[in-house]
């Protein structure tokens, strides 16, 4: 094997040993007391529809699922129930932007009565995306009479960053906020065969941030 072999598998190999390799910080910010009773349950909401830029659907799922998984998962009402079973008032153009147009929105007929039913204490909001920041490196692929393969190497960053922002019904007012700032780095190598070296960093960024709510929300103390 060459010289120049034997580097690009060395290259190869370090890779694989920095594949899946994401950064993360989650932060909250408490602006009162919380805690959550039996019987009562949270709603994930898009925010960023308020902003041109609508939260993933798939991210809001997969925050609902992380929620709600285990022996201590909160009671989760799907987003589209709820928004359907309170029509128009959830809708993008009529949904309160802050927690000042809570008391007016309970006070419209069947609003409390629909809630109260649903049992839900704590509307969550989304608002962020997924995106790539960053990239480099080149690929490049051929075939011949004697076969093909590719060689090189191609590298992208993805961010994912999103902010919750936790309405307590119950005393209708801002609980807090909590924030997830995950960033993730993968990897496309080939020698002969490409070999992609994924950073979950969606994932990773959901797992982090719904992990951060439930305690979040939990929890009966000022931090």
């Amino acid at each position: 094997m060459s010289d120049a072999l034997l580097r690009v598998g060395a290259a190869i190999a370090a890779l694989v040993m920095l594949s899946g390799c994401v950064t993360s910080r989650v932060e909250n910010s408490r602006e009162g007391l919380t805690g959550i009773g039996e019987g009562e349950s949270v709603v994930i909401m898009a925010k960023s529809y308020h902003l041109g830029n609508e939260t993933e659907a798939k991210y809001i799922s997969c925050i609902e699922n992380a929620l709600g998984r285990g022996s201590s998962g909160l009671r989760v009402i799907p987003h589209k129930q709820f928004v359907d079973s309170l029509f128009p008032w959830f809708e993008p153009r009529t949904a309160p932007a802050e927690t000042k147009g809570l008391t007016k929105l309970m006070e419209r007929p069947g609003v409390a009565d629909k809630i109260r039913e649903q049992g839900v204490r704590y509307i969550i909001w989304l608002d962020g995306d997924t995106e790539k920041v960053a990239g480099g490196g080149s690929l490049s692929c051929a075939a011949g009479p004697g076969g093909g393969g590719c060689f090189g190497f191609a590298w992208w960053q993805n961010d994912a960053d999103y902010d919750a922002f936790v309405w307590d019904l119950q005393g209708l007012e801002s609980a807090g906020s909590v924030s997830a700032d995950f960033s993730g780095t993968s990897f496309l190598p080939a020698l002969v065969v490409p070999i992609p070296l994924i950073a979950r960093t969606q994932a990773a960024a959901c797992k982090g941030l719904a992990d951060q709510l439930r305690a979040f929300i939990v929890s009966d103390e000022l931090t």
